[in-house]
């Protein structure tokens, strides 16, 4: 039987409650989910690349046997449907919060579309509750000390706590 892999990019600088909703929905359309943490230079993280590979590793875990879903979690460098392609993925997995998000992704479906036909984009809009979490927010709200908890995993505020 072949095997519906879908592929969900990010930089996870925090992993927040909307990206778990959406890796958690996303489980339910693929058999195989690769949860892809890409390096942007132009961005300062708040949490190391090393730190956001092993903290959705951890946070995915319970989501990938509650779905009985196969969920693998790696790194990317480069174009991102180069590194869709390498897992094997035929589904680009995006989350849509609002219009903006909209706007922003329709220019990317468009690029990766000329790039490569043979990959299809699934947006998946963020449901209610968490509609309004933005990982950039949130990062900006614990960089000048604010409470995130209601934000992100239980996980992730126990590893801002140590840094």
């Amino acid at each position: 039987m072949t095997r519906l892999v879908g592929f969900y990019p990010g930089s996870f600088d925090p992993l927040t409650n909307g990206h778990l909703d959406v890796i958690e929905r996303a489980c339910k359309l693929v058999d195989r989910l690769v949860v892809a943490v890409g390096t942007h230079h132009a961005k300062k993280p708040l949490f190391s690349h090393e730190d956001r590979l092993a903290l959705l590793r951890a946070a995915l875990d319970s989501i990938g046997k509650r779905t009985d879903t196969e969920i693998e979690v790696v790194d990317f460098n480069g174009l991102m449907v180069q590194a869709a392609r390498s897992h094997g993925a035929k589904l680009i997995i995006r989350g849509l919060r609002d219009t903006t998000d909209y706007n922003f992704e329709m220019q990317m479906v468009g690029m990766n579309a000329q790039m490569a036909p043979d990959l299809q984009t699934v947006f998946l809009p963020s449901s209610p509750h968490v509609r309004h979490i933005s990982a950039t927010l949130v990062r900006q709200i614990a960089e000048m000390g604010g409470d995130i908890s209601a934000f992100v995993p239980a996980i992730v505020l126990k590893a801002l706590n140590k840094v």
